[in-house]
């Protein structure tokens, strides 16, 4: 039975059906995942409301990429150390080189349907330079990790430690005005016109709807994403660098869009992207090697080859750029046409990724010599040493 079953070619098309099997799985666990982002993004959205404006923005982004965290944790508990990078690399390639562009397009639409003109740069708010400021430290120390190849259980603690240290600054900042709520969407709004009592209780049973759905379809998620990539003949590594950060930061990118769409809260819809940035380089790629240990049941490195070190360079390059250009506390037209483009770029055509790192390290450059020569002025420093005087020792301030 076996022979004529390998000579009709039906034994060797088994893992093949098998793989279109598990592929097929997309159209459930695809939607899934975005119900979750949605669930999720709604009750963080409400829940900005009831504390500082910088926490609720911060977690508010930390929230809204939990549907990343729970397809890194999934792929890290596997072993899967090929792919480890693939979703944190992709998902912060995303946020910068099409998140910010857009958000800034968005804006600059509303401004000109509402004025007649084009909007000509976005001007963050004195706050803000500690989410700009807050970028340096953890891609300065990814930098380090990049160098040495390797991720560890000690590296993850200590970007845990950075980001617990970038909260208690950001928790300084004053709350949002209850004002906003009017803004939200349809469904966070109703739960925002609630009783306190019922209202409390609809935000935790969003945010534990949402957990339960990451926990219930991650692992399949991660699955149906591998089997796609056989299926259609492209690298898993590539798809899950792109596919799943699409459809994780979706809802994240609406919300965003939404308060872009105002002009006036353009600011803080760029800060909120920034914030998520700060996380993935933080506490989401903190959290590999943790739960690569766990699996494992003993303490274990992450190592990084060639591939590996290459995207992860391209990534810190890339969010070194973006920083250095919001360092004068603007986002001009220009500057969010170069990130978008040298995105594009890369996305399109991977194998032009070594001239894309090349052009960001330039760029990088120009930004540091136009600042050496007072063309470009790091203001983010400034405001941000006093603000941290203000808010943080106010005494000391006074």
């Amino acid at each position: 039975m076996l022979t004529r079953l390998r000579a009709s070619g039906l034994l060797a098309a088994a893992p093949a059906l098998g793989s279109l099997g598990e592929a097929g799985a997309a159209l459930w666990t695809f939607p899934c995942m975005l119900a979750s982002a949605f669930v999720i993004a709604w009750g963080a959205e409400v829940a900005q409301f009831f504390m500082s404006q910088g926490l609720a923005l911060a977690i508010l982004a930390w929230l809204q990429i939990l549907p990343e965290f729970a397809v890194e944790a999934d792929i890290a508990w596997r072993q899967n150390v090929v792919n480890m990078t693939a979703n944190f690399t992709g998902s912060i390639r995303l946020l910068v080189g099409l998140g910010w562009p857009m958000i800034f397009a968005v804006s600059s639409l509303a401004h000109r349907r509402q004025t007649g003109a084009w909007l000509g740069e976005i001007v963050l708010e004195p706050d803000h330079s500690v989410e700009v400021v807050g970028l340096l430290v953890p891609i300065v120390y990814f930098a380090f990790i990049w160098w040495k190849a390797s991720l560890t259980v000690a590296d993850g603690v200590i970007l845990t430690v950075l980001y617990l240290a970038y909260l208690f600054v950001v928790n300084r900042m004053p709350p949002r005005d209850h004002e906003e709520a009017g803004e939200l969407d349809a469904v966070p709004r109703r739960v925002m016109g609630l009783r306190p009592g019922v209202r409390g209780a609809a935000i935790v049973a969003m945010f534990l709807a949402g957990g339960a759905i990451l926990y219930l379809v991650a692992h399949p998620f991660v699955d149906s994403l591998m089997s796609l990539a056989v299926t259609v003949g492209i690298s898993e590594y590539v798809f899950i660098q792109w596919v799943a950060p699409f459809l994780s930061e979706f809802p994240e990118f609406l919300s965003a869009f939404r308060w872009a769409r105002t002009v006036r809260h353009a600011p803080m819809a760029l800060m909120n992207v920034v914030s998520s940035n700060i996380n993935q380089w933080t506490v989401l790629a903190g959290m590999i090697p943790v739960v690569y240990s766990l699996s494992l049941g003993h303490l274990a490195a992450v190592p990084f080859d060639g591939m590996h070190r290459q995207e992860i360079l391209l990534t810190i390059l890339q969010s070194v750029l973006g920083m250095v250009l919001l360092m004068n506390m603007r986002y001009s037209w220009w500057e969010a046409l170069v990130l978008f483009g040298l995105w594009f770029v890369q996305f399109c055509v991977p194998s032009l990724r070594v001239v894309v790192i090349d052009a960001y390290a330039v760029l990088i450059g120009l930004g540091l010599v136009q600042a050496l020569f007072g063309r470009r002025r790091f203001e983010a420093f400034t405001v941000f040493r006093e603000r941290w005087r203000q808010r943080v020792f106010p005494a000391a301030a006074a």
